[in-house]
């Protein structure tokens, strides 16, 4: 089959064929790739930036944002068969350590990550877990919802996290309106009544954000900050959601914070810099967020199939994944960019 692998750290990937993945257990799953979605963790490990981390051996086939149709089952598979739909989650798990039994797989201790630690899906076909997958509404086609399978799901985690605090006639301001803050204002406008703020330097971004839900828009031209405390009565916001986490939008986030606020960290890349008197003063909140669970995925199609979820996507074909790529990198993706084999 086709497939786009890492040969190179600071090397372009190739498109080479390699063999299909075969089923080797019981419960293994082998999926026909219908979308495979381009993140910007792709480019970082094409940077090299997960290879510690990662540990694997070059070659590999990356791609961790996933949907197609099930191709063949390991014995032991009962919740799908072949022919079906399926999004898949972006871990294999083993379903028996702590983390596990508790519902809070993404901490899993044995976990797979097809795409950053083995081979994942820019490919024509994939392996992963009954675990991991989750039967696709018939409205929905595998290349429109590809993304949601790790970008959608961390936007999910995020808003589905903010939205237990959020109440009628609180502010909640989003920072970024890219390819997971537009997934993150619709969940937010699904799940909860408070008034969404989004800022984003990107002017069409902002038109995005305001598009799928956002009741205000602000450019951050440098007076982003003074715009949202107009807007929040002086006061700030009760949620902070940040996609972005870099050039500066923490400091600015955290000014826009009303007093016992949350801010919610989704975006990385600077470190927060906040003097803990502020914090104990002010008793506002630090909150990570990380790719969310297999539950979080079946709510989130449950969003999708309703119409409340919708990505905004450019699709390419799997041999023009470079322009995916330099697209991504550039900034002339609005939403997400998909494969599609």
């Amino acid at each position: 089959m086709k497939a786009v692998q890492v040969v190179g750290y600071g090397e372009p990937p190739r498109l080479t064929d390699v063999p299909e993945p075969k089923i080797t257990s019981p419960y293994d799953v082998v999926v026909k790739l219908g979308g495979a979605g381009v993140c910007r963790t792709d480019l970082h490990i094409l940077e090299g930036q997960w290879a510690r981390k990662s540990g694997v051996t070059l070659p590999y086939t990356i791609g961790h944002e996933n949907a197609g149709w099930v191709h063949a089952v390991g014995s032991a598979v009962t919740n799908v068969a072949e022919g079906d739909p399926v999004i898949l989650h972006p871990l294999v798990t083993c379903g028996l350590c702590r983390a596990c039994r508790a519902g809070d797989d993404v901490h899993c201790e044995q976990s797979l990550f097809p795409g950053i630690d083995t081979a994942g899906g820019y490919a024509e076909y994939v392996k992963t877990s009954a675990r991991s997958v989750v039967t696709l509404d018939p409205a929905l086609r595998p290349a429109d919802v590809a993304a949601l399978a790790d970008a959608g799901l961390t936007a999910y985690h995020a808003a589905a996290k903010a939205a237990r605090t959020l109440r009628p006639g609180h502010r909640c301001v989003v920072i970024g309106a890219g390819g997971l803050g537009h997934i993150g204002i619709q969940v937010l406008k699904a799940l909860t009544a408070a008034e969404l703020i989004v800022v984003d330097r990107n002017e069409d971004a902002v038109g995005l954000g305001r598009e799928v839900g956002a009741d205000h828009g602000v450019v951050a031209d440098g007076s982003q900050v003074e715009h949202v405390l107009d807007l929040t009565g002086g006061h700030g916001a009760e949620v902070v959601v940040d996609f972005v986490g870099e050039g500066g939008a923490t400091a600015d986030g955290v000014r826009m914070l009303r007093r016992a606020g949350d801010y919610h960290v989704v975006g990385y890349g600077e470190n927060l810099d906040v003097p803990t008197i502020d914090i104990i003063a002010s008793e506002i909140n630090f909150i990570g967020n990380l790719v969310g669970s297999y539950t979080d995925l079946c709510e989130l199609m449950v969003l999708a199939a309703q119409g409340h979820v919708r990505l905004h996507t450019a699709t390419y074909p799997l041999d023009r994944f470079q322009d995916a790529l330099d697209d991504l990198d550039t900034g002339r993706v609005r939403g997400r960019a998909v494969l599609v084999p």
